[in-house]
């Protein structure tokens, strides 16, 4: 927030599950508030009932960012979902609608065999794809098989030819802060968000969620806190059981995607800022590290490497 207000910055989210209207509260969207104070875009865009996808999120990034330059502002995508942010940099390969049937299909063998099953089924049949994809990872597999049925080819190997067929990385030169706080203090404030969370409201978000009758492998409804809490409103387990969980797979997930990070960043090194530490809101970041951010936003792209 401070950023976008001191270089008049438009806030463009690069979350993949804060796109989605329903989820405020559990995917810890910007208040009303904060977007007042700053312009935001790409929050709660979509419903639940329409996945988004790193080629839609892709082309309405670029959209938001000319309409960003055009006035006068400077694009600060904010999120962290990597496949998103890479989409942007590297290009994307365009891979054709696979069509009703092969989705219809996908979401049917998962709700009939499971996620392991149909991940084992994948490795039959695409072992390449399979090899990226972990097997309880319903939605990217169920994805992978609806490709591989559709179009005859799998995801991997899409992606293996995206130079014949892909969107190619885009013509703006970025640069990345990355906030890499210790575990510990990012294991505590995992916990306390989802208690928040609970104060906040996210019980009746799920309960709001559950009454569009979605099918249970949309994006939405694996959102971290809404299978553990829809899990707590059918009676299956407790609400202590439920946090307990949700905590567990969000920490999971941060692990997954600190290694993504490293291993396949979107940016070069030395184009990026890492900052090693929490801070629970801009009164507490230091004016020592807030300098060194704003030489390293300020500094030409050239000298930046």
């Amino acid at each position: 927030m401070r950023l976008a207000r001191e270089v008049g910055g438009v806030v463009i989210n690069a979350d993949s599950m804060q796109v989605y209207r329903e989820l405020r509260v559990l995917t810890a969207r910007p208040t009303p508030e904060d977007e007042a104070r700053v312009p935001h875009t790409l929050y709660g865009v979509r419903p639940a009932a329409e996945p988004g996808s790193a080629a839609w999120w892709r082309g309405a990034a670029l959209a938001a960012m000319d309409e960003a330059a055009a006035a006068g502002r400077v694009p600060i995508l904010c999120g962290g979902t990597g496949l998103y942010l890479a989409s942007l940099t590297r290009g994307i390969a365009d891979i054709p609608d696979p069509g009703p049937d092969a989705r219809a299909e996908a979401r049917g063998l998962l709700a009939a065999h499971g996620p392991a099953a149909l991940h084992a089924r994948l490795a039959a049949d695409d072992p390449a794809t399979a090899a990226t994809l972990r097997p309880s990872d319903s939605q990217r597999i169920a994805r992978a098989w609806e490709v591989l049925r559709g179009t005859g080819k799998g995801m991997a190997a899409w992606h293996r030819d995206a130079p014949a067929s892909s969107s190619p990385p885009s013509s703006w030169a970025f640069r990345m802060v990355l906030l890499d706080p210790p575990r510990p203090a990012l294991r505590d404030a995992i916990a306390g968000r989802f208690d928040a969370m609970l104060a906040g409201g996210a019980l009746d978000e799920v309960r709001g969620l559950l009454a569009l009758g979605l099918d249970p492998a949309l994006p939405a409804m694996r959102a971290h806190g809404v299978p553990e809490l829809a899990a707590f409103l059918a009676g299956a387990i407790t609400l202590q059981e439920a946090a307990r969980r949700a905590t567990l797979a969000t920490g999971q997930y941060l692990k997954r995607q600190a290694t993504w990070l490293r291993g396949r960043s979107p940016v070069a090194p030395a184009l990026t800022h890492t900052i090693h530490a929490r801070y629970a809101d801009c009164t507490q970041f230091p004016e020592s590290l807030w300098y060194d951010l704003m030489q390293f936003v300020n500094r030409p792209v050239d000298a930046a490497g």
